[in-house]
């Protein structure tokens, strides 16, 4: 499916963010909306988190109200049918026969760096990468996450953009100048460096900023200059409209915890100040290809490029490797 704004896919293949790990505890379920579809998400008594697909076969109640979690499954509030992780139904409990169509799409997901993601794929393959652990979640010379969150009426290949989008940080955003962006793609990964000149109350400050992102849904930024700040970025479509967007920072702790605090709020604020800039242009913008490109637009042209394996429907991404 397209928009009238977009001329590609409305749920683009990858990882994307549903929910973050403390939000559904052991035995606990939640009901969600995502790529136009209601799904329900469960973590067994043992702590293994599940999704499906959030509508019981039978008479189409929805699992994620009412539902409870029983034995490693979860249990429909109408009739009491259970469903195992896979989607499977393992009990009709006042029949001896369960039906053999008695199943509901189960959805790959990953609990990993106090997130859990699920994969979307146009063409229902498995997994083509992997989320790994970042090793400063959880550290204790780091901050626990400071959340932040919007719904943005928008595309992810558009919000995407922005991190090659070199010229608009000093236009949109008033950065002091320019930044210089190098791109590299790495099969379904995208990463770009940026050397920035950041104003401080003591001066002009030299930074640099790096932010790798792993398909549209899911990537990684870290800032270098005033404070070191990790920002795990995530954005997952809701519908055709609105996506969902999530930041969780965290920041290496300085000598002084209120210096830290300090600190660390103000270049939060001031990110989320320039994301609040960037709504209403998302939210108002088309998308124009091929774009008039400009030196110093940055490495756009490497971006697009990069885009196209997510709107794959039955390969795996593009394996390619470009600089700009």
């Amino acid at each position: 499916m397209t928009t009238s704004r977009f001329p590609f896919p409305r749920y683009p293949n990858g990882w994307f963010q549903v929910a973050y790990s403390d939000e559904v505890k052991p035995g606990g379920v939640l009901p969600l909306k995502y790529f136009g579809r209601d799904l329900v998400l469960f973590r067994t008594e043992a702590g293994e988190v599940h999704v499906l697909d959030a509508h019981c076969p039978h008479l189409g109640a929805h699992l994620g109200y009412g539902g409870t979690v029983k034995d490693g499954c979860i249990r429909c509030p109408f009739h009491a049918w259970r469903y195992d992780g896979t989607g499977q139904c393992v009990e009709v409990p006042y029949s001896t026969r369960i039906p053999p169509k008695a199943r509901v799409k189960p959805w790959h997901v990953k609990d990993v760096n106090g997130l859990i993601l699920v994969w979307h794929h146009l063409g229902g393959q498995p997994p083509a990468w992997d989320i790994e652990p970042v090793p400063e979640y959880g550290a204790p010379d780091w901050t626990p996450y400071d959340l932040r969150r919007w719904k943005v009426r928008t595309h992810n290949q558009e919000m995407a953009e922005n991190a090659v989008d070199s010229a608009h940080f000093h236009y949109v955003h008033g950065t002091l100048e320019m930044p210089t962006s190098r791109a590299v793609v790495e099969g379904p990964i995208l990463r770009v460096v940026s050397d920035t000149l950041m104003k401080t109350p003591m001066g002009k400050v030299k930074g640099q900023v790096e932010s790798i992102s792993y398909g549209f849904g899911y990537a990684l930024t870290r800032f270098i200059g005033i404070v070191e700040t990790l920002l795990v970025a995530s954005v997952t479509p809701i519908d055709d409209e609105y996506v969902d967007v999530r930041f969780s920072f965290a920041v290496k702790k300085l000598p002084s915890g209120e210096a830290t605090s300090t600190v660390g709020a103000a270049f939060i604020r001031e990110i989320e100040r320039q994301l609040g800039q960037d709504i209403p242009i998302w939210e108002n913008k088309i998308y124009v290809n091929p774009p008039l490109i400009a030196e110093g637009d940055g490495p756009v042209g490497v971006f697009r490029r990069w885009c196209k394996q997510f709107y794959q429907d039955g390969s795996e991404p593009v394996a390619e490797r470009a600089t700009a």
